[in-house]
């Protein structure tokens, strides 16, 4: 049974489709320094350790592309990170005995990010497996464990240790086999040597490969966006990941091209219904706007947004932790002197028993990050579980925003209205407008700090 429409205002009616990618909330643009720097063994006390999971961030990469605003810096001064390694141990020590003994602490997924992890040298790599396991508890080899890599990055020799180490899944970020829409997208790579990662990839005999491609590039036409789809349909990867092109101040895009435009949103629209239709052609199933998965590809741990309970541990200088109550980080930046000055701050931190950096979340809070990153996965969120965590309807919480999502076709419920077993899910065309569903659930709190954070 589908939700009654609730119309929505005229002036609501417009609403472009790519606003903000919600792979967290709150964003980190609306963390501020923590006046109180709380002990970390304050903030876990009492907290759910049973079932964490464990982010190693590794903020290097070869080369800093186009479209990129992630915390990352290209390339890495001599004994960098061997520095930043030691931090990373340093900082794994304290964070595991302020978990404290009251209680079962164990990981039930992991996953190394970036920047470019395999940046780091195999031995290096070795390194920080031995942290995770050694230090932190995590046992990599029982849980899923994923890992970003580039196709520069993804030698033979470092690719060993992964597979060796129990890496479950290795996520490829290719953006497109077009040599010169890779370009365009200041992203310098050859197909061959794409082509040749790959290969790499499949002889390590990792489980599941996730190839990431782009659509929106500068001279992108639906024939070359069905070729890079063809083209990585040929290494049947277990996932793809197909990401709109985003423009963001202070990367290299946003310095060279100025897309504001009404066209450029109806062509990224048009790739991505493309896109959708080709895999979805090809047995894929569709798992959320940006990922699809190949049937019988084993499960990797909680799937893309779908972290909707707190018990995040994350390690490095660009990664979020959280509890129930507070999430926290370090400083965050986009330009490249402001992300070295963080990195070198970090590498010479002796103490990090407490959080600086960080955003308070609380009961409204958490229901709009329930509800968000719930809807943006394809399966819908089950009502029952909502009722369960916070005993209340989200029609009764978010009356006008789910009434809107209906009143524009992006929503449906299954089911009798309050009835357990239904499902808030979205439309096809509500998946296509994740980039505009997800910010229209932040709260105005949100908003504002997100407002007023001045981009450095």
């Amino acid at each position: 049974m589908t939700a009654p429409a609730v119309p929505a205002p005229p002036a609501a009616r417009a609403v472009r489709p790519y606003q903000s990618y919600v792979y967290a909330y709150p964003h980190k643009t609306a963390y501020r320094p923590l006046p109180d720097r709380p002990a970390l063994r304050d903030l876990w006390r009492g907290e759910a350790k049973d079932a964490l999971s464990l982010y190693l961030h590794i903020p290097f990469c070869e080369v800093r592309c186009g479209f990129c605003n992630l915390f990352t810096r290209i390339g890495a001064p001599d004994g960098l990170t061997g520095r930043y390694l030691d931090a990373l141990d340093r900082q794994a020590a304290a964070v595991r005995e302020a978990l404290g003994d009251d209680g079962p602490v164990r990981f039930a997924a992991a996953a190394f990010g970036g920047g470019t992890p395999t940046f780091l040298t195999a031995d290096e790599l070795t390194r920080l497996c031995d942290i995770a396991e050694r230090r932190m508890g995590a046992d990599l080899r029982a849980v899923p464990l994923s890992v970003e890599a580039s196709p520069a990055t993804a030698t033979a020799d470092r690719l060993a240790v992964l597979a060796e180490r129990g890496t479950t899944r290795l996520s490829l970020g290719v953006q497109s086999f077009v040599d010169e829409e890779a370009r365009a997208a200041v992203r310098p790579q050859r197909r061959a040597d794409v082509e040749a990662a790959l290969g790499r990839i499949r002889e390590a005999r990792i489980p599941v490969l996730n190839i990431d491609l782009i659509y929106g590039i500068d001279g992108q036409t639906p024939a070359t966006w069905r070729s890079s789809l063809d083209a990585a349909l040929a290494w049947a990867p277990e996932e793809l990941y197909l990401y709109p092109l985003y423009v963001r101040p202070l990367t290299g895009l946003a310095r060279r091209t100025a897309h504001t435009d009404r066209e450029w949103d109806e062509q990224r629209l048009d790739l991505y219904r493309q896109g959708r239709d080709h895999l979805l052609a090809h047995g894929y199933e569709q798992v959320s706007m940006r990922m699809f998965r190949r049937p019988g590809a084993a499960p990797q741990g909680p799937d893309d947004h779908a972290c909707q309970t707190d018990g995040m541990i994350g390690l490095g200088c660009g990664a979020r932790s959280y509890t129930s109550a507070l999430h926290y980080s370090f400083d965050y930046a986009v330009d490249m002197g402001e992300i070295r000055a963080i990195i070198d701050d970090y590498t010479a931190t002796a103490d990090f028993a407490r959080a600086v950096h960080g955003r308070y979340v609380d009961g409204d809070e958490a229901r709009r990050r329930h509800l968000l990153q719930s809807l943006l996965q394809a399966q819908g969120m089950p009502l029952a579980g909502y009722r369960d965590r916070f005993g209340t309807h989200p029609h009764d919480d978010f009356p006008a925003e789910l009434g809107d999502f209906a009143a524009r076709g992006w929503l449906e419920e299954t089911g009798a209205p309050g009835e357990p077993a239904g499902l808030l899910r979205l439309t096809p065309d509500g998946l296509a407008h994740s980039d505009a569903l997800g910010p229209a659930l932040f709260s105005p709190a949100v908003r504002a700090a997100m407002a007023a954070y001045a981009p450095k």
